[in-house]
Parts: structure tokens; sequence; C-alpha cells
């Protein structure tokens, strides 16, 4: 602590920590030169750093250097149930490691507050016509996860700080925005800001809130739950100028997809984007929500917005305590997070985007920065026109339409805006094709009793848009399945069968098994493809049908004015709504039952969880990095999806035959990420996906698409778990060569934590996404990146050589990458140690996480 700088907050009984004074005393003036995001970090510091660094720590934040890592204490862990209970799996894990090493388990706890949301693990089996759909669905949630929600229920009881909302209740991210962030904390009579790390990628949801928020890997969030600091150097901070108005039409969700291909395009991976100007005062709170939410997607770690009226305004709007809101107000003006004190900020890197140049936009087939103009569907042969045969879907049958995700429903003009379609529709007389399977899956409650303000429920209802639950649905692969009448016509007529969903995710292979493809749009476009019953329609030109008197109805005469949106909006949604869903959902209640065991007591035929094995076998040995053979040889954006997918498991899978041979039914597979708290389970998705192209694998010439390995030297090709199942009975250690944006996606630990279980020592790529990176550091795997000008190709590397690796393993070292040809050539290649950190560096030496908090412990319990 350094309190020379603590000080009173004017107008309130708090103290606060003065960053201001700080940096200009080292650079008199320079405070106002820094961005939004250094003044937080620059408090963080100031508040918890050791006073002999801070100066230094200081210094890189003003000079815009990047030598030197410092520590980030977040105040916070916020966690959905997959990755959050595949976290406190490991934690019980640790538990009886520390145990079994003579150790007190009952003293490995999380440091700071974790929150835990149940929202991951929910399918939708019942439609939005069905009216018991989400009572249906809810118990099937729960017959399928008990062993998961037994676990979960001992965690809130066996570790301290560990708060959990139980399923049913809503999104993290929608949840944390509505209620769970505070923007200005308080403990032991200090104000400081809210921050946070999140299991999920999507966490810079609340950066629209002006709090820096990051998606983490589990592991990651692992080592911020133990107390230690979140080691970082100063981040690319860029800024974006957002100047206009989107035109009438247009939706924020038109405005996140134009924005996800610009900076996709502008490159701003592992970034911070700090938005201003004239468009940003101008967005509301949801439509700034939705542009952080959809950060992964452009590659940002987080998307900040400065706190302003608007902050306030929407503090007000969702019923915090009017003591709150206005110590943010206070706060926020005092430390210099206001968004007019943010004039004189600087950036080494500024973009510029005009809203008003944002037409009315879809994302796809298979990409969230793949944007597509509506009106240019039919010129890029989308939209191609089909012929209607009685009986029979169109090719192009959109079988799944679902307004989902956090992304658009804590975003009220967007829900708006679909009631008010669904309603003009409802008035013409058009109806939902019978092939689509629809939903409403809402992140709050507090959505339904606002479109039950509006009289707009029974609408959606009418047209198949039923809530079917309070959590991430199909945008997380959780779609269901569907009628089987039309899974059998989609595999008999081999239909080009897609979905469109109003989430943040349409990788390949993600949202449904069945649906070929997937389109990511506005929840007003999500109900009019319903009603067009395919992807190939020109939805601004086409004819979706005909009216009462047998005129024409398109688009157009559906689409609700902006001015009415606004006008429902405000009429309807209303302070004491969140109230009614939030207090009764954080009230404190003490706990009165009895008191459970330390260790968990695990049940030894469990599917869903089991204790980890991190600690035992080869595991805990040394990583040779000599001798290894590739596992697999990538392309370019391999995401977490196929290293690990998160979709529904199928009985011709490795997983499930194995889940069969445990005895589950087959209607209670559930999904991979359901099960990721058994690694007996998980271990055999690695790679899974069959959208995956291994390039070790070629039939007539070509790459074959699929989970397929190649074992080698044999040259026998396999299923991707035979080949595992082979390396690791021989104990043969393995590398993964790859191309660009490796790990890009959902940041899920397992698709770090599977290619480890599998014996992989090395990655090299030719680049990483952040979350990936750090997660397989975590788990004691070695990044390594391709210098410029070298890879996979220009090496000629087809999978039968064998790999070392040697060099001095430091933060940012050139290593030795030695490639043996079976020809008996040996090639060396420099590569980039992507230990980042000194940390990173202390990390992986110890074999992960997990291992080195172990060895930290006893070391400090033996000390004491």
């Amino acid at each position: 602590m350094n309190t020379e700088y603590r000080t009173p907050l004017p107008g309130t009984s708090l103290d606060y920590y003065d960053a201001r004074a700080a940096v200009d005393s080292i650079r008199p003036g320079a405070y106002d030169t820094l961005p939004y995001t250094s003044r937080v970090l620059a408090e963080n510091l100031v508040r918890r750093c050791h006073p002999t660094t801070l100066t230094a720590s200081l210094t890189q934040l003003i000079e815009r250097k990047r030598d030197l890592d410092f520590p980030w204490f977040p105040a916070r862990v916020v966690c959905h149930d997959i990755l959050g209970q595949t976290a406190l799996v490991d934690l019980a894990g640790l538990r009886d490691a520390i145990a079994d090493m003579g150790g007190d388990p009952a003293q490995v706890n999380p440091v700071v507050p974790v929150q835990l949301i149940v929202d991951h693990s929910l399918a939708v089996e019942c439609g939005g016509y069905d009216p018991d759909a989400f009572t249906k669905n809810r118990a099937i949630e729960d017959r399928r996860n008990e062993d998961r929600f037994h676990f979960i229920n001992w965690t809130k009881q066996a570790f301290k700080n560990v708060e959990v909302i139980p399923p049913g209740n809503g999104i993290m991210h929608q949840i944390n925005l509505e209620r769970m962030s505070p923007v200005i904390q308080t403990l032991n009579g200090v104000a400081f800001p809210d921050t946070l790390v999140g299991t999920d990628s999507h966490t810079p949801h609340v950066d629209a809130l002006g709090v820096i928020a990051i998606g983490v890997g589990g592991l990651e969030a692992e080592n911020v739950m133990l107390g230690r600091a979140s080691w970082m150097r100063l981040p690319d901070i860029i800024g974006v100028e957002l100047a206009g108005r989107p035109q009438p039409g247009i939706t924020a969700t038109d405005v996140v997809l134009a924005l996800t291909e610009y900076l996709r395009q502008q490159k701003v991976v592992g970034a911070y984007l700090e938005f201003y100007g004239e468009g940003a005062r101008a967005l509301t709170l949801g439509d700034r929500a939705t542009i952080s939410n959809m950060a992964p997607e452009y590659g940002a770690t987080a998307a900040m917005f400065a706190i302003d009226q608007q902050t306030i305004d929407y503090l007000r709007l969702t019923g915090r305590e009017d003591a709150q809101v206005q110590l943010v107000e206070t706060y926020a003006r005092q430390a210099g997070l206001w968004a007019d004190s943010l004039a004189s900020a600087e950036y080494e890197r500024v973009l510029h985007f005009d809203l008003s140049s944002v037409v009315r936009n879809m994302a796809g087939p298979s990409n969230p920065h793949a944007r597509v103009a509506t009106s240019d569907l039919a010129a890029k042969g989308i939209a191609a026109p089909w012929l209607e045969t009685p009986g029979e879907m169109p090719d192009g049958a959109v079988i799944i339409a679902a307004i989902t995700s956090c992304t658009n429903t804590s975003n009220p003009r967007n829900v708006i805006a679909a009631g008010l379609l669904a309603r003009n529709a409802n008035r013409l007389g058009l109806v939902r094709k019978p092939w689509v399977k629809s939903s409403l899956a809402p992140g709050s409650k507090t959505v339904a009793l606002y479109l039950d303000e509006a009289g707009l429920t029974s609408e959606l209802e009418q047209l198949g848009f039923g809530v079917v639950a309070f959590a991430c649905t199909t945008c997380n692969g959780m779609s269901g399945a569907l009628d089987p009448a039309i899974q059998q016509e989609i595999i008999d007529r081999d239909l080009y069968a897609t979905a469109v969903l109003s989430g943040n995710r349409n990788f390949d292979g993600r949202i449904h098994p069945y649906a070929k493809q997937a389109f990511l749009a506005s929840p007003p476009l999500v109900v009019a493809y319903a009603i067009a019953g395919t992807i190939r329609f020109d939805i601004e030109k086409d004819v979706l049908g005909l009216g009462p008197n047998g005129e024409e109805i398109r688009l157009k005469d559906l689409w609700p004015s902006d001015a009415e949106i606004d006008e429902v909006v405000k009429a309807s949604v209303k302070p004491e709504q969140f109230r009614q869903v939030y207090i009764p959902m954080f009230a404190v209640h003490e706990d009165t039952g009895p008191k459970v065991a330390p260790l968990y007591d695990w049940r030894p035929m469990s599917t869903y969880i089991r204790r980890p094995p991190y600690w035992e076998g080869a595991l805990a040995g040394e990583r040779t990095l000599r001798g290894m053979r590739p596992l697999a040889v990538l392309p370019d954006n391999i995401t977490t999806d196929h290293l690990s997918p998160s979709n529904a498991i199928m009985l011709d899978s490795a997983a499930g035959e194995y889940l069969e041979k445990m005895g589950l039914p087959e209607e209670d597979f559930n999904s991979y990420a359901t099960h990721r708290g058994d690694h007996l389970t998980a271990q055999r998705a690695t790679f899974a996906n069959p959208k995956l192209f291994n390039e070790m694998v070629r039939e007539n010439g070509k790459v074959k698409q699929g989970s397929y390995a190649r074992i080698e030297p044999e040259g026998t090709v396999t299923r991707m778990w035979e080949a595992i199942e082979t390396y690791m009975a021989r104990k043969q250690p393995l590398i993964i060569i790859a191309g660009a944006d490796y790990g890009q996606g959902s940041s899920r630990d397992w698709a770090a934590k599977g290619v480890r279980l599998a014996g992989v020592e090395v990655i090299v790529a030719e680049g990483f996404e952040r979350i990936h990176r750090t997660n397989l550091v975590g788990m004691g795997v070695l990044p390594l990146e391709f210098k410029p000008g070298t890879n996979r190709l220009t090496l000629g590397i087809d999978g039968s050589e064998t790999y070392d690796v040697v060099g001095a393993r430091t933060p940012g070292a050139t290593l030795t990458l030695i490639i043996q040809r079976k020809t008996g050539e040996r090639v060396e290649v420099p590569v980039t140690c992507r230990l980042d950190t000194g940390e990173e560096v202390l990390i992986y030496e110890a074999g992960g996480v997990l291992q080195r908090f172990a060895q930290d412990f006893l070391e400090s319990s033996a000390v004491a």
C-alpha cells in the first residue's frame, strides 16, 4: 500500500488513492495525457503495488514502454458454470494434492470474490412454440447435470469467497452489466474502480460501463482467484473515434458487425480499445454493451467506454441505489475517469469510424467478422433463388432461428424491435415456417418483464419465440435436438441447412451438427428469417408472404420505426423490474445447513466431475522437448472450437462411445462443454471438431476434413482419439505446427488441457490469440512463434519429421527449433519464445499454474 497517496474523496466519507498525484509527481501534467485504461491501471498500481516498484511501473504507463512487467490485481472473478466449475474442480483437486503432501486443504480458498453463474448448461430441447418450453428445458438441464450441480453446490459451502447464482436466472455477462458491477467498489473505507477477469471471452461486455473487464481462461482465473497478481505489460491502447449516428432502421447489431469487420482489418488483436467522439456519446449504454461484448470477435482484449451521463442514466434505469450512482459520478469526476476529463488523452494509434456509414448487416456464413450487407446477399450467391416444393424443405433451409445471447438481449432496443416486428407480422397473417426451430433465450429475467409491460410477449410467442430459457443457449452450441423427421430429411436429401441467431459466434460446427453454416443477425432479422424459412432469400426485396387482401409483404412493411422503438422502450423498461429480479437473487442468506468436508467425495462413475490428474504421472514429470512428433499440422484461424468443441456429443464420436460404455443414454450425452469437469470425457473432445483440417491427412491429394490424424512413423491414418491413445501408450512427446491466429475464439481452458494430456509439449504457430496462449502456459505447454516469413509451408513440413527445441527459455528469447526429416536432413529454425513475462517463465517451468501454486503453498506453510 502506498498510503502517501491515500486522500479523502470529496463529498463522501470515503478515501481514494490519488493516481493523478502519483503520476504527476514523476512527470508534471502527464496524467492528463493518459488514456482511460492507463488511468485505471495507475490507480491499481498506486493502491496495490509494492512501494519499491511503484515509480518504475508508473513510468511505463507515462512513457508508453513495454519492457517491464507490472502487477494488476483485479477486484473479482466472474465465471460461468463450465469454466468456473472446471476451475473449482481444479481447486478441489489442488486441495487433494495439498492434503497428500501433508498440507491443510481447508486453507486452499479463493482470495478474491468469485461469482459463478450457472448459465451454460441448458440445451433448447423444446422450442419457443411449446408453451411449457422453459419448464421442460430446465427439468432436462437439472436431470442431465445432477453430478455437476451437486459439485457446484458443494463448492459454495466448502470454499470461502464463492457466490453461486443457480441455473435459470440469466447469462453471466448480462447479470454483470445489469447488477453485479458497482462500477466503483468500496472496501475498508476506500473507493476504487471495479475491475475483473471472467472465464469467458465476452467478459468485456461490462467494459461499456467503464469497467476494465477482460476474458481469461480458467487457468488464468485460478491464478487470480488464489490472490496472485495478473502480471502484464502495458497493452497496446488504441483510440477509436466514432463519428455520426446510425441511420434510421439500423440496429446496434448492424453497427457491431460493421465494426467487427473494420477492426479485424485494422489488426487490433490483443489491444485495448477506447471508444470516444460524438458518435460514442450518442450511443445508449445498451448499444455500447453490444459493441463491447464482441471484443473477441474483432480480436481486442478490451473495448472501453469512459463513464459519462449515459452510464449514470443506465445505472438508474437498472435500479442501482441512489447513493451508489452518486458515488460513481463523484469518483469518476474526481479521478479523471469522466469522459470530459479525457479530452487531452493521447493514443499511439487512432482509428476513425463513421456510424452513419452502417447499413443493415449479417455475418456469415462461418465467421463473426465476415460481414455481408443484407442488400448484397443475392449478389454474393447466398440468397440464390429457390423453388418451393410442397411438403419439402428448401435447400438453404433455416432450421434454427434463435434470439439468444447477452450480445443483443442486454439491449432493450434490439429486443423491443424484434417484438414489434413480430406484432406487425402477426397483424398481416404471416407465420413461421414449420421446419424452423425458433427460440427466445434472454440473458436476464428483466427482458421478460419489459416484454410483458410492452404487450409483446404474446406477439413473439405467436411466431414461435416464446421464452425457452434465461441462459446462454444456441450461441454456445446448445441448440438441442431437431425434430427427428426434419433431421432425417436433411440427411436423406443432403440439404444445405443453416441457422440464424442474434449471437456473437457462428464458427463452423458450433451452432448445431446439422446446420452446415450459421449467420449472425439482429433480433428483428432473426424473426424475419423464421418467416422466410431459408437463407436463400433476398430479405430486402423478396416477398415474405401475402397480406389479408393478397398484397405482397416485404421486410420494409414489417420493420418498426426508430421513434416507435424508442417510445416503447421508454414506456416499458423500468427500474422496478430490475429491482424485482435482482434484489432477491443477490440477497444474503445465512448458511445454517450442515458443514461440508474440505475434500470433495469424488463419484467414481461420474462422467462430469472427476479428480484431475495434474499432479500425477507424466504430467508431474519434466518435459523433454526432444524427439517430438506432430499430432497435427494445421492451417490459419484454428479456433478453440476446433481444439475442444462445446457442442452436442454425437454417438459415433470418441466421447459418445465412451459415454455409452459408461451407461449414459444417448439422449443425455449433453454437450462437450458440460463434461469438462471429467478429464476422461473431455480428453476425447480434443480436435474432435468434424470441420477440422489436419494437413497431415490427405485424400486424393486434398486435405481430408474431419477429426483425423496420422500415426508416425507407420503413416497410419486414424481418428484423432485413436492416434492420441497410441501416442500416450508409447509415452511419445508431441508437437503441433500451426498457421496464424492459433486459438482464437472462446476462452476455454480445455483447448490447452486436452493437448497437454495428450502429451503435446510444444505448439509452434505464426501467431496466437492472447487467451489461448496464456492457457497453454498455464498448462505447461510451450508456445513458440515462427519468425516473419517462415511458416509450415516455407519449411515444407508434412508431419513425418521429429522435432527438438533448444535454448534458454526467457521472455521473448529466440530459441532453435530443430527439424529432423525422415530423409536424414536436419534444419535449424529460429523461433520466438512466447513466454512473455518472467512470471510466465516461472509458471511454465513449474509445469503450470496449479503445480506452481502447490509448490508455493507448501513452501509458505513450511515457513509459517
